[in-house]
């Protein structure tokens, strides 16, 4: 009876002592105008099911619009009236695809530029509620992290469209640039969480960096280092490691992280947002009560009951 007794005050006690947070994922939205519409009713929606913050993973539209300053403007309006804390990441459709002339024919890196001048401003998220972001030093402030209880979220700028690696087979000076300071950060951050011994690592960026080619040995040029370091990390990190990304439109939850014989990362979860056509979002949670650390849960979108 006393060993009972002890057993369940243990349970009690460790219950006792969870913590829950939750959050919002959501990506290549608004694509159509009906989706621009709809998507603040969303936003709303999502902030009254108590999360900490939304995050937007790119493509705030469609790859054929116009990367235009009025367009960039009415996103930001749009993102920085949540009231819940915002944060963006950039997709291929906002910068890399915006020299296409449906597109307006743009310098990719002037519109990346706009975007940085828009968007990463500051130390803060945007939303009408702010929270304070820590910027990879240098020319590269969408790079960010901060945290949530016992998570480190992170975010990179990491497109889709072979992470704007060149369509020569040579890589793009841009991604020459870029790249080393993506893979600094990563580096970074896990030495960060391991020395604050966090129990997980959140990282958001757009692309689908093709995981099941990764462990095929078929890396795309454009994030084969990504990868391989990645995988490095996750394996030498005693907590949860979870990527959020958007680009291939499949709302999906799964583990395709493997190691260099082909097992399967336990500690890996990919969660990839709704997209265009399908309009929907992603409610993350925390819980330090449970094994796992990590629950999902999709919500399409109308919803019934709202």
């Amino acid at each position: 009876m006393k060993a009972c007794l002890a057993v369940l005050l243990l349970a009690w006690t460790a219950l006792a002592g969870a913590e829950t947070w939750h959050f919002g994922l959501i990506g290549d939205v608004p694509y159509s105008e009906h989706e621009r519409t709809e998507l603040p009713v969303m936003l709303s929606r999502i902030t009254e099911s108590q999360v900490e913050f939304i995050a937007h993973v790119g493509d705030f539209k469609n790859g054929q619009d116009r990367c235009d300053d009025s367009l960039f403007e009415d996103r930001y309006r749009l993102f920085n009236s949540s009231s819940a804390p915002f944060v963006f990441v950039p997709g291929d459709n906002e910068w890399t695809d915006c020299e296409r002339l449906s597109n307006g024919g743009y310098d990719p890196l002037e519109r990346l530029g706009k975007l940085r001048g828009l968007f990463w401003r500051d130390q803060f998220s945007l939303g009408r509620k702010k929270l304070s972001m820590d910027r990879q030093s240098g020319k590269f402030p969408e790079h960010a992290r901060f945290r949530l209880g016992p998570v480190l979220f992170v975010t990179f700028n990491l497109p889709g469209g072979n992470n704007n690696y060149g369509k020569r087979g040579e890589a793009s000076s841009e991604f020459k640039g870029r790249n080393p300071a993506v893979l600094a950060w990563l580096t970074e951050s896990f030495a960060l969480a391991r020395r604050e011994k966090l129990a997980g690592v959140v990282l958001l960026f757009q692309a689908n960096p093709g995981f099941k080619h990764f462990s095929q040995g078929l890396a795309h040029e454009g994030y084969r280092a990504f990868l391989e370091s990645l995988q490095a990390e996750t394996m030498n990190f005693a907590g949860q490691v979870v990527v959020v990304h958007g680009d291939s439109h499949t709302s999906r939850i799964d583990h395709p992280l493997r190691d260099a014989q082909g097992k399967r990362l336990a500690n890996f979860t990919r969660v990839e947002t709704f997209g265009y056509p399908l309009m929907g979002w992603t409610r993350g949670t925390i819980d330090t009560g449970a094994p796992a650390l990590f629950r999902f849960e999709t919500h399409a979108w109308p919803t019934k009951g709202y």
